[in-house]
């Protein structure tokens, strides 16, 4: 016999403003989105028509996207920002693991002094100047490498994968060192193929996503415009008073086109990838961040 309890007056009012403020919220955080791409599929006839502010357009066009993919700048600084992702990306997961896996061990000597230096870096920072000099010295300063090498490692990554390894089951290590193994054949044969669910999909994203968004870094170790990537050339744009400029095309091929619509262009260029992919990533992001929150 099943029981069906009913919700009181106060109750069903209170799901109702909740439910209400929930929606109002994801209607806040989309519309930006949605703005965005609809004012980069405008032309510039219904722009002005509207009087700038477009909602809903009754005629859509691409060539934002042909004008803006046709030159060289931009496929260029995708191009760049594609190769940071991915080799920034790999190193970044061979590097951390290369330390996660010898810390995840309790009778490593030194061990918590390591650590306890590993946290000091997530509280206290060397600061952008020493940085920029190490940059500096080792020959990095205009090269794509000086985007990946000095945040090789994050602290926070690494405790994460510190943790993720202590709690794989010790008993399938010991039997590969009674088998044979070493400490480097177990970690290959053995905590990795163990280790690929957190590996391909919460510290890669971690990782990717950090290196899709660099922008800081390149303004201020590159200085050539071909090395740019993506994010710096849209920066450019967004400040500078002619986007055919930013572009390198001639102005005539922009009159049809008003200049926040080539910019907008540009933005969904560069979301569009990351937006594809942190949905089916999401569960797994969200799993990891428990898990180096949760155990200690």
């Amino acid at each position: 016999m099943s029981i069906v309890l009913k919700k009181s007056s106060s109750d069903r009012i209170f799901d109702v403003v909740l439910y209400a403020g929930l929606g109002l919220f994801c209607l806040a955080t989309l519309f930006p989105l949605y703005y965005v791409f609809i004012v980069s599929v405008t032309p510039y006839t219904e722009v002005l028509r509207s009087g700038g502010f477009v909602l809903f357009p009754s005629v859509f066009t691409l060539d934002a996207f042909r004008t803006v993919l046709g030159s060289n700048v931009v496929p260029k600084a995708l191009q760049v920002t594609i190769f940071i992702t991915v080799a920034g990306t790999m190193l970044n997961l061979i590097a951390t693991t290369a330390l996660a896996y010898p810390l995840s061990k309790k009778f490593l000597p030194g061990r918590n002094a390591m650590l306890l230096a590993i946290i000091f870096t997530m509280l206290f920072s060397g600061g952008l100047i020493p940085v920029y000099m190490i940059v500096k010295a080792l020959g990095m300063m205009n090269t794509l490498w000086a985007l990946v090498i000095p945040g090789m490692i994050s602290s926070f990554n690494l405790l994460i994968m510190k943790t993720y390894f202590e709690g794989l089951p010790h008993e399938v290590e010991e039997a590969a060192k009674v088998d044979g193994a070493g400490d480097l054949a177990t970690l290959l044969r053995i905590v990795l193929p163990l280790s690929l669910p957190i590996l391909a999909t919460t510290l890669m994203l971690f990782f990717a996503v950090g290196h899709w968004n660099t922008y800081f870094a390149g303004i201020m170790y590159l200085h050539e415009r071909e090395l740019y990537p993506l994010q710096v050339v849209l920066r450019n744009m967004i400040i500078a008073p002619s986007v055919s400029q930013e572009l390198s095309v001639p102005q005539s091929e922009l009159q049809s086109l008003p200049p926040e619509t080539v910019k907008m262009a540009v933005v969904v260029i560069a979301i569009v990838p990351v937006l594809v992919l942190y949905p089916f990533l999401q569960k797994y992001f969200m799993k990891g961040m428990l898990i180096g929150s949760i155990k200690g």
